[in-house]
Parts: structure tokens; sequence; C-alpha cells
């Protein structure tokens, strides 16, 4: 006689939350990094390649930047059901510095400008900051959740993001598109087979069971 075998509640540990999906925001990201950013390379400078309105990179920027925040929020409240209290509210505190951190540096970035009465400043320091703000916010995100890619990908951005300030206008826009846009692409996919193994079991799951014979 065969005795089926149940698995063990303590298999599927309730505590520790669901799985963080990044992929929406690091695609989103990585547009906005990708047509921002290289609309602003293409037009900017003393020979542009392309004339275009010079409200249109940042606002592509803003959007997807926006859109990328949203999503990241997004993932990290998704990942919350069935945490634990303490996980909770961790990751509420995490969605929540995405808001106060950009808002830090709206105040940084404007402030700075008027004070030197250099507008154009703006120009420069909104994509690199901006980059440098969201590799370190990947950077303590990977800390807490303990999720390598997110640490890595942080860590390309802070350093491509600070490293293209040295070289001015328009090659830093070229870095950043080039640099950052891909290396979200390649966060995306690498997102897609970290999930991959937690996909799998639960697909098995939906199986019916064949009735032994």
């Amino acid at each position: 006689m065969t005795t089926a075998t149940l698995p063990s509640p303590a298999e599927s540990p309730a505590s520790t939350g669901g799985e963080v999906d990044s992929r929406a925001a690091y695609i989103s990201f990585g547009l906005a990094y990708v047509l921002g950013h290289g609309a602003s390379a293409v037009s900017l400078g003393s020979d542009p390649l392309i004339a275009l309105p010079a409200w249109l990179p940042m606002t592509v920027l803003g959007a997807g930047l926006v859109a990328g925040t949203a999503f990241a929020m997004l993932a990290a409240t998704r990942a919350q059901r069935g945490a634990s209290q303490h996980d909770i509210l961790s990751g509420k505190l995490l969605g929540l510095s995405w808001v106060s951190a950009f808002a830090a540096l709206f105040l940084a970035i404007t402030g700075l400008a008027a004070e030197l009465d250099r507008p154009d400043l703006q120009t420069m320091l909104w994509p690199t900051l901006s980059g440098f703000l969201v590799g370190v916010l990947y950077l303590g995100e990977g800390a807490t959740r303990r999720i390598v890619l997110h640490y890595g990908l942080g860590t390309w951005l802070a350093l491509t993001s600070a490293a293209a300030l040295l070289l001015g206008m328009p090659c830093l826009f070229w870095v950043l598109a080039i640099a950052g846009g891909g290396g979200f692409a390649v966060a995306a996919v690498l997102e897609s087979r970290r999930l991959a193994p937690t996909a799998a079991p639960w697909a098995a799951r939906q199986l019916p069971e064949s009735s032994p014979r």
C-alpha cells in the first residue's frame, strides 16, 4: 500500500511575504533613460543631430521616472501580502522613501539653481542626480529585502550617474541613455529568470492530479 505524503506547512513560510516583481519598474525606468536621455543627447550641444523642443526630453524623462516610481511602490505593496507586521512596516517605509527622496531632490536642485542664478544647471543635475538617487534607493531596498539584483543595479546606476557628471553636456546624456538604459534592460531580463523558480511550483500546483490506477 502506498502512502501519500502531504507537504509540511513549514515549507511555505507566510511571514516573509511575496516576491518583489520589479519588471514593470525596470522597463519604465529603462524607457525613460533611453527615450528621455537619448532625446537630450541628440538635441543638445553646439551641433545637435536633431532639433527638438527644449521641454520634450525632460518631459519624457519625468513621465518615465514617475511611472517607474509608481510601479516600484506597487511592487513593494504587492510583496507585503502574507508578510509579518515587521515586513509590512519595512515595505511601507521603503515605498514612502521614493516619494520623500524625490521631493528632497526637487528642493535641492531648485534651490541650488536659484541660489547660483544658474537655471541651466537643472538640465545637467536632474538627469544625473535622479539616476544617482534611484541607484541609492535600489541599494537600500536590495540590502533590506536581500535582493542581489536590486543591489547590483543600484550600484551600477549610482556609479554611472555620478561619473556622467565628469563628462559635461551632451556626453553625459549618452552615458545615461546607454549605460543606464542598458542596465535596466539587463535587470528586466534577469528579473524574469529570478522569478521563474517561484512561478514554476505555482504552475505545477494548478495541474490536475492524475488518479492512481
